[in-house]
């Protein structure tokens, strides 16, 4: 569907307009992640540059104030006509928002205000919380976005136990495989790129085109020729030897790699006849990795069995730690891949004496769909009105949930410099932002105001990574 920003929004929202003080100049909200589910502590912020770019830079058209003033009376809800009309006419349809947010790939204790959001003009105070809906979904990236970020932590600890260079093995080590397993396009896109603040690796192709276009970077992950059960079983099983065959004859060239999916069948008939027998040494000829993919039962154990009946007929090397890594052929497990299955996986085959250099993960629907915005308990609040000239806090604090208690006042988000010498955050209320929203000392920017992308909102993919990044060294 063609997008109208004035539909896309909560249908209670359209009735908000009426419901304010009738002094309100400015409302005042902000994002938070609550805390999580997960005992993550931090979070990794990212997505806001592609909402921005793509919903709020171009102006609110008569074709969508018109489709909203057909349907919105009809739906049962008020509509406030007279408010979008005066929004195009007085501001061109540009929004006379400010929004400030940490830099993307900010790695954020939870608790924090991320992003701020206030009107710039007093006749529109009511915008500031109509735009929420569109706004949070900023929990989808950013949680994404942090999984993967957590993920890698735990690859990464694994290779440096067990790893020549760490540093240079994390970037392909955790594949996205999550494209088919989404619920659109779009999902695949933003889930995809928010990986690949962490990662380089993924088959989810519209994600590179996302980064591309919003992020200013060409190719941003990279893939390899695979296999999957139709080509391999469309030979039949008595010539699956001649279906693993052909992808060598194909695709395997020295120094390249290719993945072959080899439980149609057996696979441990696979990898000890066929692989470790009948083409072991057109697979050390080729002078390609063969990475080898099971992809049905119990995830540690397949890998387990796998692994060491690679070792027993490709022969391993052993690496400046002692720990054995796979000649001419590696592992990856692509099915049941979630966080305990990888740490499962990791501690096995480390137990076992082998490297992390010899696994890696394709992760799909755990990766991309089995998140929520409770996953990291995303909140937009209002914590501070202005009426008449005269700020108020707004605040919310059930008795049922002290959870859900919100922040009160203006709110800032500064840097500070812990005790362990890392550098840290911590929100603020403060009466320190001027009227054009600007603090010095503020760890937040100005990304978008009335209509227009401000420099901050053009990170370049390169940039977040960086950010991001920076203790994986």
């Amino acid at each position: 569907m063609k997008n109208n920003r004035i539909l896309d929004t909560d249908s209670y929202k359209t009735s908000h307009y009426l419901q304010y003080p009738p002094d309100t100049q400015t409302v005042f909200s902000y994002l938070e992640s609550r805390g999580s589910e997960r005992n993550w502590d931090e979070t990794l912020f990212f997505g806001l540059q592609y909402i921005l770019k793509e919903y709020f830079e171009e102006p609110i058209s008569f074709d969508e104030f018109y489709e909203a003033a057909a349907i919105v009376p009809r739906h049962g809800v008020p509509f406030n006509e007279e408010g979008w009309r005066r929004l195009i006419e007085k501001h061109r349809g540009r929004l006379p928002l400010r929004i400030r947010a940490v830099p993307e790939g900010s790695i954020v204790p939870t608790h924090n205000a991320l992003m701020t959001v206030e009107n710039t003009d007093p006749e529109f105070f009511w915008l500031t919380s109509y735009f929420e809906t569109q706004l949070m979904r900023l929990w989808y990236p950013i949680t994404v976005a942090t999984q993967s970020y957590y993920l890698k932590k735990l690859i990464y600890s694994y290779l440096q136990r067990t790893a020549d260079d760490a540093a240079s093995e994390i970037h392909f080590k955790l594949h996205d495989f999550g494209a088919r397993g989404v619920s659109s396009a779009e999902s695949a896109a933003i889930g995809g790129a928010s990986h690949l603040v962490n990662f380089q690796g993924t088959d989810t192709i519209v994600a590179l085109r996302l980064l591309r276009d919003y992020y200013n970077h060409e190719i941003s992950a990279y893939s390899i020729p695979a296999a999957e059960h139709s080509t391999i079983t469309s030979w039949g099983r008595e010539n699956e030897a001649e279906a693993y065959r052909n992808m060598l004859k194909v695709y395997a060239k020295p120094g390249g790699m290719i993945a072959v999916v080899s439980d149609s069948w057996d696979i441990y008939n696979a990898v000890e006849n066929i692989w470790g027998e009948a083409l072991r040494q057109e697979v050390i000829d080729s002078g390609a990795t063969v990475v080898i993919r099971p992809d049905s039962g119990e995830p540690v154990e397949v890998v387990s069995k796998v692994t060491n009946l690679l070792a027993a007929k490709f022969g391993v090397e052993e690496n400046s730690k002692g720990f054995k890594v796979l000649k001419n052929v590696r592992v990856i497990q692509g099915d049941g891949v979630n966080p305990n299955s990888i740490a499962e996986i990791l501690e096995d085959l480390t137990s076992q004496g082998f490297s992390a250099s010899n696994i890696a993960f394709g992760m799909g629907g755990a990766l991309l769909q089995k998140v929520d915005r409770d996953t990291l308990k995303f909140a937009f609040k209002c914590s501070a009105i202005e009426r008449n000239e005269i700020w108020h806090d707004v605040y919310k604090d059930p008795i049922t949930d002290t959870g859900k208690r919100s922040k009160r006042g203006r709110l800032d988000l500064v840097k500070e410099d812990a005790e362990n010498g890392k550098t840290t955050y911590r929100t603020i209320r403060t009466d320190d932002l001027t009227r054009d929203g600007e603090n010095p000392t503020s760890a937040m920017r100005i990304v978008y105001q009335d209509g227009e992308l401000y420099n901050a909102a053009d990170d370049t993919l390169d940039m977040i990574r960086k950010r991001a990044g920076g203790e994986f060294k």
